[in-house]
């Protein structure tokens, strides 16, 4: 299990699609199970099979990437009304 809180913060873009390639490939060489913490909604988008939103420390929605983008709840949460 490799376990990441926050690995993009105060990285530029071209830094976070390297360390979005970087955790796929230790993630696919390694087989191994990643957890990840973050904010970067596309790092999370790119890596993430399954994505639990969590709003207030309360569990908002679970899913696939494509579920989680189009849930309203997590829009109004994480965008506003």
């Amino acid at each position: 299990l490799l376990l990441l809180d926050e690995p993009a913060a105060g990285m530029n873009p071209q830094e976070t699609d390297d360390l979005m390639r970087m955790i796929r490939f230790v993630r696919d060489h390694f087989e191994i199970a990643v957890l990840l913490i973050e904010h970067d909604m596309q790092l999370v988008m790119g890596i993430c099979e399954r994505i639990y939103v969590l709003n207030y420390g309360m569990l908002l929605a679970q899913g696939l990437p494509a579920e989680i983008q189009a849930n309203p709840e997590v829009i109004k949460a994480y965008l506003g009304d």
